[in-house]
């Protein structure tokens, strides 16, 4: 059985092909488009590329081509990206802007392409359908809430595969086997066993916490938008829902540029003085830029402020997981992070630290309570599974 992954931007396509025969399971091939202005001639290069490395013959050989959605209303989990799912997320477009409308647009034309081809979303808000409502609520009016105004939790594809895999690597295979079936056992909270506490920290472009027990997420750092949690490369992160209204009464803010400002320029773009690539602003802090030096200081201060925050939710921490591109590449932020925290049985090896680069890695102290990790993230495998399973059991 052959799945294709899709990630899709707003300019952008990249791929990912499975192949999982019998029990195992293994990645055919890769390969993405930048700067897309012309989608269904994108789509053709992407088969065209896979029947000329001789991965596929036709599309037929596909048995289903899977996505990332990100939100939609009322739905959510692994489903099949019909007229009325994409319908349900075109109502949440304005949530997630730089995200539904990409995806969207896409699926409908990957539908148009591959008309007999099962098109499968994993929704990133998957992950938390079994988090403590408390933990997921607001205080707002109780028609504030049945209108969607509540906490959703994203980058559900992200800390799944971070808490399958990091159960296997602390010898806890009976959690890591549940984790992998959360979604297929019908939305039913899954079996709980003995206690195994995970904190996983997916820092990149767009960053998130999540607290983890017995490999299901209890709430995420980012809220009802992917504006929320922590500050992004060019997205505002937390912010009080004063300063929106107090900016549009005193200096006429319209509420269009507004969220422009808030979803294009502003996060660590806005703290360094114009840089949204980490590398950019570590080597502008390096130099004495003060505002680059502050954007890193940020972006360290809101993690551990979450990881504090799940370390108390969880009575504790097994351990602590930074994945993506700034939490599997970046020493200096795991470093500052980790700082002066071994109160609470987290203390680094300095040397495994530093070389730990895109690999996976033990990088605590062997003093450490707590095991502090590096692991790659694989969302492209979690949705390729989950396509899988769905097919598996939704055949007639």
């Amino acid at each position: 059985m052959k799945i294709l992954v899709a990630n899709l931007g707003s300019t952008s396509l990249k791929y990912r092909l499975f192949d999982f025969t019998g029990a195992g399971e293994r990645m055919l091939t890769r390969g993405g488009f930048e700067r897309v202005s012309d989608y269904p001639a994108v789509i053709n290069s992407c088969l065209a590329q896979l029947k000329e490395g001789g991965w596929i013959q036709n599309e037929s050989d596909l048995a289903a081509v899977g996505f990332k959605p990100i939100i939609a209303r009322g739905i959510t989990g692994c489903v099949r990206m019909d007229d009325k799912v994409l319908a349900a997320m075109e109502v949440c477009n304005e949530l997630a802007p730089a995200h539904n409308p990409p995806y969207v647009n896409g699926v409908r034309m990957f539908a148009k392409r591959m008309p007999g081809t099962p098109l499968i979303g994993l929704f990133e808000t998957a992950f938390y359908q079994w988090a403590p409502e408390a933990a997921m609520r607001y205080a707002v009016p109780e028609s504030w809430f049945e209108a969607g105004v509540r906490r959703w939790g994203y980058h559900g594809a992200s800390h799944k595969f971070i808490a399958e895999r990091s159960a296997e690597l602390l010898g806890r295979e009976d959690v890591a086997e549940r984790t992998r079936q959360l979604y297929v056992n019908g939305g039913q909270s899954p079996v709980q066993s003995p206690d195994l506490r995970v904190i996983s920290c997916h820092l990149g472009g767009s960053s998130s916490i999540t607290g983890i027990q017995n490999g299901v997420g209890i709430g995420n750092s980012l809220g009802m938008s992917p504006q929320s949690g922590l500050p992004h490369n060019n997205r505002v992160g937390e912010l009080d829902s004063f300063a929106l209204p107090f900016m549009m009464r005193t200096t006429g803010l319209k509420v269009e540029e507004a969220e422009r400002i808030l979803c294009s320029e502003s996060g660590l773009k806005a703290l360094s003085g114009g840089y949204n690539d980490l590398r950019d602003i570590v080597a502008q802090a390096g130099a004495g830029n003060e505002r680059a030096k502050m954007a890193l200081a940020v972006l360290a201060h809101q993690a551990r402020h979450w990881i504090g925050s799940y370390f108390l939710q969880l009575n504790g921490v097994d351990a602590l997981v930074f994945t993506a591109g700034i939490g599997e590449n970046n020493a200096a932020m795991r470093a500052t992070i980790c700082a002066r925290l071994e109160n609470l049985g987290i203390v680094l090896d300095a040397e495994v630290n530093q070389a730990t680069q895109s690999k996976e890695a033990v990088i605590s102290s062997p003093a450490s309570r707590v095991q502090v990790m590096v692991i790659p993230t694989n969302e492209e495998l979690v949705i390729a599974r989950e396509a899988k399973r769905y097919l598996d059991t939704h055949r007639s």
